[in-house]
């Protein structure tokens, strides 16, 4: 029992020490993400270090809980690739330990950062997202610190577009200077050109105190009133002309209150009582609307005017026919019935559009606080999915480093991101049911976390290269080629004088083979898919091939090692129908493509297995004539 406590606290330490490294790489990953998202409202503001302190505080807690799955598969993938690479997974499955008890202790630390998760998603979470909510809204309000370039126009300071040849930085100096004042509004435009000037901001960072030196003024007089074509202008010559222009460039925070009300700025329990009120309010209004619709919109009205009425209920007539009154009725009486018909549809359409949106808002708040509140419980519940998913596949590719693990944990991760932000949206825009949207990532990760740590408890070889490349190979009928090398040590030499016989023996059992089965020949269609015995002959052919190989490889010279090389590599069932399945064959065979796509194929591998068998004969004699010269 001490033992599997020690080994325990060895497998903590080295998932926890990469843990640790790889959670604040993941947490630097996202921060830079997010600050390059709101890089245009920080950059040329002049921000104070507590402001800009207080945002990557903010905006880290946030982050926390979508940086914490990526770091426990990270992690995991490299521990379990470290022990595996290192042959400590090979010794602890050697000693009796089963996969999922080396797992054991770590799923038990995943589950604690499950509870670690939902903490910041529900408790930390939405007070850092107000926070930052309140500061990125005040620092779009804030006012860019003034630093006017060369050469453009700089439109930042209000009513004023303003623009600069050149700027001596040291002194603050601003040469061929052109200024655009729209305070007045467009048609008492303002032009300015000064020679120099300087532009400098108050003690109070309320106003800017601009100086200009040598220039002219133009100023537009039209008034609103006038309408002649030739405009009157004011032009004033000046040496030396200061003004002073509104420009607040303090950064002041604004109520937090208003992002308070947002979804991501509560807690379950507060998500909860919104969606219960705002259900109960959506209801009440559209029973009010469907009241309104049911006695306002669809009620008749025909356009008939109050003596028409009269007459009709006079003449006691209880039915009539509407376009029969339309028309008896005169030029005049069919226009405004028209022209009250058009005005009323519009004003029903943009009464209904009106309910419309007002509905379709309220519903489409009350899915934004459900998929929040599901939010909050699958990305905590993604570190323990994400768990089982890297630890066997870290054991299943025994690749530690930052190599192989990074690159699969990135696929994995976006997999994952992609199939969440889907299901997101279409939960939110009302196209999937709520819990629907939310839990399709995890939905499609457990089973491939189950299947993956069932694999890598068998020892499977589902991700091994090796054994999809040697499927394929024989799928398309590659063959490999012997690598026969000479032994350091040999404890029987060959019995060479019993092999030459066993080598004639081999060359006669091949050219009968070849003579009776007729390989080159294309094969009876019919008897090919009919037939269900393998082709035994070939088989024990092959089997004798490989024990001489087997026996000859023992020799101490080199040039009979060279021609054991030469000999092919059989394939036995190549020849023969594809499938061990009787009636697999049968329907391969009716299908007539697939039945001719097969067909083509083995009559290729027959003409092969023909060229072998002359291979094995030629090959014969020439170890024959070897054997000889070693006898001597």
């Amino acid at each position: 029992m001490l033992r599997i406590k020690k080994l325990d606290i060895f497998i903590v330490k080295s998932f926890l020490m990469l843990f640790i490294g790889t959670f604040f790489i993941c947490l630097f990953i996202f921060m830079m993400q997010f600050l390059w998202r709101y890089v245009d409202e920080l950059v040329g503001k002049g921000l104070e270090m507590s402001v800009m302190a207080q945002f990557f505080f903010y905006s880290a807690l946030t982050l926390v809980p979508v940086s914490l799955p990526l770091a426990v598969l990270l992690a995991s993938l490299i521990t379990f690739g470290n022990f595996g690479e290192r042959y400590e997974l090979l010794a602890m499955k050697a000693a009796g330990i089963s996969l999922l008890k080396i797992m054991r202790p770590l799923a038990f630390f995943v589950c604690g950062l499950v509870g670690v998760s939902f903490y910041f998603q529900n408790v930390v979470g939405p007070i850092a997202q107000a926070k930052l909510g309140t500061l990125i809204l005040s620092m779009k309000q804030k006012s860019p610190e003034l630093d006017i370039p060369e050469g453009v126009f700089y439109s930042e300071i209000k009513d004023y577009n303003l623009k600069v040849a050149k700027k001596n930085r040291k002194t603050g100096m601003l040469y061929d200077v052109l200024i655009y004042s729209m305070k007045d509004g467009f048609e008492k435009a303002r032009i300015i050109y000064a020679d120099s000037g300087r532009l400098e901001m108050t003690a109070d960072k309320q106003h800017l105190w601009l100086h200009l030196y040598s220039g002219d003024l133009f100023e537009n007089l039209r008034a609103q009133s006038m309408k002649s074509e030739n405009v009157p202008y004011r032009r004033e010559e000046f040496r030396e002309k200061h003004t002073i222009i509104e420009f607040n460039s303090d950064f002041n925070m604004v109520d937090g209150e208003i992002m308070g009300k947002q979804s991501s700025a509560k807690d379950m329990a507060q998500l909860q009582s919104s969606i219960d009120s705002m259900t109960v309010v959506g209801d009440s209004i559209g029973r009010q609307y469907y009241r309104e619709v049911a006695e306002g919109n669809f009620r008749p009205s025909y356009g008939l005017t109050k003596e028409d009425t009269i007459k009709i209920e006079k003449a006691d007539i209880h039915e009539y026919n509407v376009d029969s009154l339309y028309e008896v009725a005169s030029l005049t009486q069919k226009q405004k019935v028209i022209s009250s018909a058009v005005s009323r549809a519009e004003n029903v359409a943009n009464d209904l559009g009106f309910k419309k949106f007002t509905m379709e808002n309220n519903d489409y708040s009350i899915r934004k606080h459900k998929t929040e509140w599901h939010k909050k419980i699958t990305i905590s519940l993604s570190c323990l999915l994400f768990f089982f998913i890297g630890a066997p596949l870290g054991g299943i590719i025994r690749k530690g480093g930052l190599g192989m693990p990074v690159i699969v944990s990135v696929l994995v991760f976006i997999i994952y991101y992609i199939i969440d932000n889907t299901g997101y949206k279409m939960a939110r825009d009302g196209k999937w049911i709520v819990w629907m949207g939310m839990w399709t990532s995890s939905a499609v990760l457990a089973p491939l976390g189950v299947f993956l740590t069932y694999k890598s408890n068998k020892d499977s070889v589902v991700l091994n290269a090796d054994a999809y490349i040697n499927w394929f190979k024989k799928i398309a009928g590659i063959r490999s080629v012997r690598h026969i090398f000479k032994k350091e040590v040999i404890i029987h030499d060959p019995d060479y004088t019993r092999l030459t016989g066993d080598l004639e023996q081999l060359t006669a059992e091949c050219r009968a083979y070849a003579a009776e089965k007729r390989l080159e020949k294309a094969p009876n269609y019919f008897k090919l898919w009919m037939s269900s015995e393998d082709d035994n002959e070939v088989i024990a052919i092959n089997e004798k091939l490989e024990a001489l190989v087997e026996e000859m490889s023992n020799t101490k010279s080199a040039t009979l090692i060279g021609a054991l090389n030469n000999y092919p590599v059989i394939s036995v069932s190549a020849h023969v129908r594809p499938f061990h399945i009787y009636w697999l064959n049968l329907v391969a065979g009716v299908i007539f493509p697939i039945g001719l796509f097969f067909y083509f194929r083995i009559w290729a591998f027959r003409v092969r297995l023909a060229k072998d068998m002359e291979r094995i004969i030629k090959n014969n004699e020439q170890i024959q004539f070897i054997i000889q010269k070693i006898n001597k």
